[in-house]
Parts: structure tokens; sequence; C-alpha cells
């Protein structure tokens, strides 16, 4: 088994990176080095983490073959009483290879490979893609000197930095500068940089999530706050579409004043492609126009404007788009939760929904996944099963907040991420020892990332579901993922003591921490910053809690959701009517297509039948070219007689009928419009001066 582990994770999780790309980006529309430049990312990301445990498991056991060689007696010694009965037997240790064993030189090289890739990709190779994927350049070579040019500060920012820890490192006359200890403070630059940033996310993190579990068993609360995204969501889409419309305006001036014979009518035909389909059939290119472009001297766009209006395009579609497919989305998860609450109170313990899936279920799934299964889990069960992992996670909050104000003690230990894997170490139990680190660290990852991923910078950053992330995002979400997993790995080994320069104990690093360098160059970020800035966690921890953050953006103008909020109570409302209009829609959308059905099934076979016997009387054998012609002839007029009169039917039958002693008219468009249908039979004349339909329960007897 020695390096299976090691392949067997690094397998995995390339297609766990690789299904959460797919479930947010668009492999289809994206750009290959986006969709290749973020999964290398992710993957070398959450590559570090799950490779972490195995790094742990294998330094124990190296640190036990150490200790066992240096406390066994010279080979071929004599000697006898202390020093023999100070001789280990293997019941004192039991220095046995874990089943995740991964040979010596393997790890160190991998950490190099693994660190210094993600370092690449982070400060140099990301950002750079990130303003070429914006740029609206229409060329390989003005997308280049775009990016250049926007991130000339950015990489400006870093080289100032860098220079003032170099300062400092030149400056100490304890310190001589070699190529280690200039490698150790990149290092330490980087680290410093992503502790900032961790702490605050993971303060968030710690808090939301346990919350958030809980107050999904409340009843209506998910609901209410889907009614607060849909009015949201509708703000958000309505500007979405009226930016689009405004930027198509722009985009149908410079396509009709460029000619098809200027020299930048490439770079309008480029920014039609990027337009809706809809707008493209309305823009289309006026090829009857053949007059000279500067005949008229009239004033034409520059390709600095064309080269903006192309970037305004891409922007503005790509947030139309996803404004219009989480509409779609959050109508169906509001309609589930709508069918939630009123099956809570079903005495048939079946669960009904509103509106059928569109999509087909699986037959596997529906036969264990019952409606009577479905009642069970939603209405009984998941709100039970959101308190427990709620209490379980806020727990699991609880040891991590405690351990980040406490890991800097050695004696006593306190941190109980260390007191866990040190029992542990006492007995050997590899399996235990590599579970606990498992779950510690994805715990803190999952607190990280899932911050990540909620957090949205206006419209500039947000990762969107459903393959609806643009390819900025992206690149940005790679970027931070880069930059906190370094860090988050240091913090994790700093709670379980395994990091020397926190146990203070002259013991073997893990191969991890082996590559970061020795911290004594820059002592007051190894001594200071890296052990009692974490401890802010708990003042994040409470503002997570009290909800400062939500308030402090409520008064800013950034409507949050908040149940003791007027605003909020508005919102809800607005919602609410929001997704009943919508649901009333679809409701007579369903009810024309089952009429439509129906129809067909019912009348459907009676016209091919009818058709099929028509056809039975021609013999085509007995027929000659000149009856064929005739009947041709004698055929034409007679269809022209027989459609004249089946129009004239059809006219009399769609009439409205009148009721002229009617003392009342609805006014309503939409009751006058259902009410209205080419389905009902012939009227018939009743007295009293009016026409009534015959009886709708049986409106196809007549036909």
């Amino acid at each position: 088994m020695s390096g299976a582990a090691l392949g067997l994770e690094i397998v995995f999780v390339f297609f766990l990176a690789l299904f959460l790309l797919h479930r947010y980006g668009d492999f289809k529309k994206q750009h290959r080095l986006v969709i290749v430049g973020t999964l290398l990312a992710w993957y070398l990301c959450f590559l570090i983490v799950f490779i972490l445990p195995l790094d742990v498991s294998t330094t124990i056991y190296n640190r036990c073959k150490h200790a066992a060689a240096n406390s066994s007696p010279p080979e071929g010694s004599n000697m006898t009483g202390l020093y023999a009965t100070a001789t280990p037997v293997p019941s004192q240790h039991p220095c046995f290879k874990p089943w995740s064993y991964i040979p010596d030189g393997i790890m160190p090289i991998f950490w190099r490979v693994v660190y210094w890739t993600s370092q690449f990709l982070t400060w140099i190779l990301l950002p750079f893609m990130q303003s070429y994927a914006r740029s609206g350049g229409f060329s390989i070579t003005g997308k280049i000197k775009t990016a250049l040019i926007e991130n000339a500060i950015y990489y400006g920012t870093y080289l100032l930095i860098f220079g003032a820890f170099l300062i400092y490192v030149a400056v100490n006359p304890h310190l001589h500068l070699e190529w280690n200890q200039l490698q150790t403070i990149g290092i330490a630059a980087a680290n410093t940089w992503g502790l900032f940033l961790l702490v605050l996310l993971l303060g968030y993190g710690l808090v939301e999530i346990p919350r958030s579990y809980w107050n999904g068993a409340k009843r209506g609360y998910l609901l209410m706050k889907t009614y607060f995204k849909a009015a949201k969501l509708m703000t958000e889409k309505a500007d979405a579409e009226e930016t689009l419309e405004d930027v198509m305006e722009e985009v149908r001036k410079v396509n009709e004043s460029i000619k098809y014979n200027h020299p930048l009518r490439k770079c309008v035909d480029t920014i039609l492609k990027k337009c809706p389909i809809e707008y493209q059939e309305k823009m289309g290119r006026n090829m009857d126009d053949y007059e000279d472009f500067d005949e008229k001297h009239n004033t034409y766009p520059s390709e600095k404007s064309l080269v903006k209006l192309h970037k305004q395009v891409i922007y503005s579609v790509q947030r139309h788009r996803r404004t219009q497919v989480q509409w779609q989305i959050l109508l169906e998860q509001a309609f589930y939760l709508e069918d939630v609450a009123k099956n809570e109170t079903s005495a048939t313990c079946q669960f009904v929904h509103t509106f059928q899936s569109p999509e087909p279920e699986n037959r596997f799934i529906q036969y264990f996944y019952n409606p009577t299964v479905e009642w069970y889990w939603e209405c009984l069960l998941r709100p039970w099963f959101y308190r427990v992992l709620a209490v379980v996670l806020s727990i699991f909050s609880v040891i991590v907040v405690w351990s980040e104000c406490t890991f800097f003690s050695t004696r006593p230990v306190l941190s109980l991420f260390a007191v866990f894997i040190q029992l542990a170490e006492k007995t050997y139990n590899y399996i235990y020892i590599e579970i606990a680190c498992f779950l510690s660290i994805f715990f803190l990852s999952i607190c990280v990332y899932s911050t990540v991923f909620r957090i949205r910078v206006f419209n500039y950053y947000y990762l969107a579901s459903h393959h609806q992330t643009d390819a900025y995002s992206l690149l940005f979400s790679g970027m931070l993922f880069c930059r906190l997993t370094p860090p988050l790995c240091l913090n994790f080994l700093g709670l379980t003591h395994m990091d020397s320069s926190i146990s203070h104990q002259n013991t073997q690093p893990t191969a991890y921490t082996s590559i970061m360098g020795s911290m004594k160059v820059l002592s007051f970020i190894a001594d200071g910053f890296y052990i009692y800035y974490p401890m802010l966690v708990v003042i994040l921890c409470i503002a997570t809690y009290f909800s400062l953050g939500t308030r402090c953006l409520n008064l800013l103008g950034f409507q949050q959701f908040m149940g003791d909020n007027d605003m909020t109570s508005d919102l809800v409302d607005e919602g609410k009517e929001l997704i009943r209009r919508e649901k009333r829609k679809r409701q007579r959308q369903e009810e024309g297509e089952n009429r439509r059905r129906e129809w067909k099934e019912r009348y459907g076979h009676s016209r091919e039948d009818s058709t099929r016997n028509r056809n039975v009387h021609i013999d085509p054998k007995e027929s000659n070219f000149s009856e064929m012609s005739t009947n041709r002839s004698t055929s034409k007029y007679t269809r022209a007689n027989n459609r004249t009169e089946r129009d004239r039917i059809e006219l009399l039958q769609d009439a409205e009928p009148l009721d002229f002693n009617a003392e009342t008219f609805t006014e309503d468009p939409l009751e006058s419009e259902s009410g209205r249908s080419f389905l009902y039979p012939p009227f018939r004349y009743q007295p009293g001066g009016r026409y009534l339909s015959m009886s709708r329960s049986r409106i196809f007897d007549d036909v």
C-alpha cells in the first residue's frame, strides 16, 4: 500500500475539482485557458487539504522510528544493567508502518511542486488571465497589452512589499542574505497576506454555517428568505434588462453608422456576434447600402470606443443571462417550499407537487424516493436532521475558537486539536490520527471556502451555480484559494502542535513545514503575527453572531435579510406577490397545454382515419394521365371552395357570444381571455335576445 493512498487521493481530488468547476463554469462557452487555469488552481488547493493528513501520519511514524533508533544500544555492545533496561522492546515502541505510509523523499518534492505552482498561478498567471478575459480588445496583441497595463500597478505593489522585507533583512546585522532566506521572505509575505484574509473569512464561516442549518429547520424561514431573494433578484433582473437594452441601442447606432467597407467593420461584426440572437436578427448588416463611408464626412467611433463597447456587451449579456437563469431556479425553489408548507398539514402522508418537474426523474430514484418517503423526509425528518447537524457544527466551531486562542501554550497543552493528536500519537493509532486530522482541516476548509462561494463583491465577483459564473469570477476564486490554502494548512499544523516553531520542540517537522523554511529570519512575524493575530477570530465570531456586518450593510442601503426590519418585511411581501403572479401564469400555461393535449387525443385519431379512408377509394393503377390532370384541376377548385367554407365556419365559431341583457361586464383582461376558446361548440339562440354557449362541462360533445 506504499504510495497507493497518495495516488487514490490525487485522482479523487481531480474529479472533485472537475465536478465543482462544471457546476459553476460553462465548459462550452468559456475559453479553454480559463477553464484549465481555474481547474488547476482549485485542484492544487483541494489536493493540499486532502494530502496533509497523510503527511502528518508519515511524520509521526518517522519520529517514532527515529526515537527508536536513537534509544537502542550500539551494535555489538555487551553493556548490561541500567543501559540494558533502557533498551526498548516492541511493546514500548510499536513503530509499524501506517497503511498510508509515503516513502522518504516523495513528500518534499510533491509539496514543493504543488506550493510553487499554486503561488505562480495566484500571483502572476491568474491576475494576467483576469485582465485578458475582461479586455474588450479585438486581437490577441491588444488584449495582452491591456492586461499588462492593468497589472502594472498590481505587480508593483508586490514588488514594494517584497522590497520592504528585503530592506529589513539587509539592515539587520545579524542576518545575511542568502537564497534560502530570500525564499523564506517571499513565503512569509505571501502567508501574511493569506492569514490576514483567512481569519476574516473563518470568523464568518464558524458562526454562519451552523446558524444557516439551524434556521433552515425553522418552519417558514426558508420560504420567507426565498421571497426576499425573489424581490431583490427581480430588481436586479430588471436592471440587467435595462442595461442590456441601452447597450444594444449603442450597438445599433454603431452598426448603422459603420458601413460594410469601413476599416472597423470587422470590429463591429465581432461585437454583433456577442449579442443575443434576437438582437442580431434586428441589427443585420445592411448589404444593400454601397455608399462609401467617407463621402459625407460623418464622425465615426474610434477603435478605443469600440473596445469599450465590446467590453460592455460581454458584461451586459453575461449578467442578463445569469439573472434569467437564476430567476427560473428561484421560482422552482419557491414553488417547492410552498409545497412543503402545504404538505406539512396533510393527513395522507403523501407529498403532492403543484407542478411536475420538467425533467424526467430516474426510475431508481422514483422507486426509493416515492411521495411517502419524500413527505416523511421533508416534513418530519429534515428539520430534526438540520438541528442535530447545527449542534454538531456549533461544537466544532467552539473547539476551533478555543484552539485558536490557546494553541501557543505548550505546557500545559490547551489546544484541543493538539490534545487529540498527542493522545493518538502515544498509541500510534494512525487511522485515528488521519481521521482526526482530516475532519479538522476539512471543517476549517469548509468554513473558509464556503465564504468564498457565498461572498459577492457587487457585480464584479460572484460565483453563481448552474454554469452562470463568468470567467473573471472563476479566475478570482482560483486566486483566493491559492492564497488562503497555504496559511490555512500552517494554521492547522500550529493548532495540532505539529509545527516546531509553535511547539518549540526539537522534533522532526512535517514535509510541508520543511519547504516553508525557518521563520526565524522574520522573528516579529513568527513570534508575533502568526500567534496573536488568529485570536481576532473571537471578535469576528461575536460580530457575525450579532449580525453587525448585515446591519451595517442595511444602513448603507444594501438590503439584507433581517427578521426585525421593516424593509425586509416589505421585500418579503413584494417577493410573495411576484411568486404568486408567476404561479398563476404557469398554471394557465399548463391548463392550455392540457386542453390541447386532450383535443389531440380525442380528435386526432378520427382525422387520421378519415384521411386514410379517403385515400383508400383512390386506385392509382386505374387512372391515366388525362384523368389525373382532370382530377387535379377539379380538386384545385374544390379545395379552394372547401377552404373558403371552412374559414367561414371557423370565423363563426371563434366569434365571442354577446349577452345583451347582461348587467355587468368583466374588466379583467385575464378573465376575458381565459373565457374565450376556439374549442367551444357552436352557440344556440335562446329567448330573451341573447346567445348563450352550451354547457362547458361537456365542451367536446357537439364538435
